[in-house]
């Protein structure tokens, strides 16, 4: 059975000559992910390495991680530029108000409240600032952007794979 791994962040830079590296987090829940003892997974040529996580801080916008197989600069060099990622097996699940992960959001249809409308799939997922974006795809159509807060996006149904909108006037322009 093949193990499905997650991304939780990039490693941008070393940080310092004891061994840790500066991480963009991509997930929403850095301090479980980056915990000391978490289990993280770099994945230099093709197959996962695993690696855990000894010291985990805040500095600026980064977290600065130190892993427990990798002591100084000189064994965190490599990892530049890697991707973190987080096995399947270890994702926690969500409570119903603790959202969802990016991966259950890609793929579900948009239904308009009001009409029942088709209005297309969601393709990818932006954080530009205060929510998140969906980016919607429509065949034969230019994409559009959903906003997802509460006014607009009023329901997720992950087992019906859709998500119920009450769209605003002038939020799909079709001018093009």
């Amino acid at each position: 059975m093949s193990e499905n791994y997650y991304t939780v962040g990039r490693i941008v830079n070393t940080h310092g000559i004891r061994g840790e590296v500066r991480v963009m987090a991509t997930t929403d829940f850095p301090t479980e992910r980056f915990r000391p003892g978490a289990k993280l997974y770099v994945k230099p040529m093709g197959k996962p390495q695993a690696l855990t996580v000894k010291t985990h801080r805040l500095h600026k916008n980064f977290n600065l991680l130190s892993f427990e197989e990798l002591a100084d600069l000189t064994a965190v060099e490599p990892l530049k530029g890697q991707t973190l990622y987080v096995a399947g097996a270890d994702q926690q699940e969500l409570a119903a108000d603790e959202g969802f992960y990016y991966r259950d959001i890609i793929g579900l249809k948009i239904v308009e409240q009001a009409t029942g409308a088709d209005l297309g799939t969601v393709k990818e997922i932006l954080s530009p600032g205060a929510n998140d974006v969906w980016v919607i795809a429509r065949p034969g159509q230019k994409d559009w952007l959903l906003p997802y807060i509460k006014q607009v996006v009023l329901n997720v149904d992950l087992t019906a794979q859709q998500a119920l909108v009450d769209l605003p006037e002038g939020l799909i322009d079709d001018a093009d």
